[in-house]
């Protein structure tokens, strides 16, 4: 899977996913390891999502209990196939009547709902939990080529990559299939740029996170939302 520069389509994304680096780096000096507030996200979940929500957040808690201490091939197993399983695939113009609107993994998991980077961030964040450290983990912007009625299309995606080592290809988890698989074996996944909350890369180039927060950003936004509900 290399990465390559990014076309027209994608340099809206690449510049959102830029300040979001820059507001990362800063979180993840704060920050260095993500911990849960289990109590304040349970009563989040009951406020603003009433049983369901307090089920799914139940049910999230217990898959990190489970997998805490499973080898890392079934931790990216488990929890692709959670999130698969539990969460629709809807549009943020039709879940938030946003254009591009990043949600926490309580609003993921309360809704029940979200697009794919919703998906993906909410896989980062628990297999983080889970003790991976975000060294391991890329949120990784795509051009997939996914087959409709009018013949094949190229759609912007994101997915979360695993990486077993720094120059290893990574393993993929996406929201379009189920199982968990090296990105030599998707050919159907055409890179752009992948981050994390320390590093941007793009066309194999490591960018350093920055520290000017003068613009803000739905990057921004998220992890801010995230802190506030428990996740620090």
């Amino acid at each position: 899977m290399s990465i390559y520069q990014p076309d027209k389509l994608c340099l809206k994304l690449l510049s959102g996913c830029f300040l979001f680096v820059l507001w990362a780096g800063l979180f993840a000096l704060i920050c260095p390891a993500m911990y849960l507030d289990s109590q304040r996200l349970h009563t989040l979940a009951e406020q603003r999502y009433g049983r369901p929500g307090t089920y799914a957040v139940d049910c999230w808690f217990s898959l990190q209990q489970q997998c805490a201490h499973l080898p890392v091939a079934q931790q990216l197993e488990r929890v692709n196939t959670f999130f698969n399983q539990r969460t629709r695939y809807v549009d943020d113009r039709l879940t938030w009547k946003q254009t591009d609107y990043w949600a926490t993994p309580l609003e993921t998991l309360g809704l029940g709902q979200g697009d794919c980077e919703d998906f993906s961030f909410a896989k980062y964040v628990t297999l983080h939990l889970m003790g991976i450290p975000v060294e391991q983990l890329r949120l990784i912007y795509v051009r997939a080529r996914i087959m409709t009625v009018e013949g094949p299309q190229n759609q912007a995606h994101m997915v979360l990559g695993y990486y077993p080592t720094p120059n290893s290809p990574p393993l993929i988890l996406d929201n379009l299939i189920e199982k968990v698989l090296p990105a030599t074996q998707r050919s159907d996944l055409f890179p752009v740029f992948s981050f994390n909350t320390q590093e941007l890369w793009i066309s194999g180039r490591t960018t350093s996170a920055g520290n000017s927060l003068s613009r803000l950003s739905n990057w921004r936004d998220v992890l801010r939302r995230m802190h506030e509900e428990g996740i620090n």
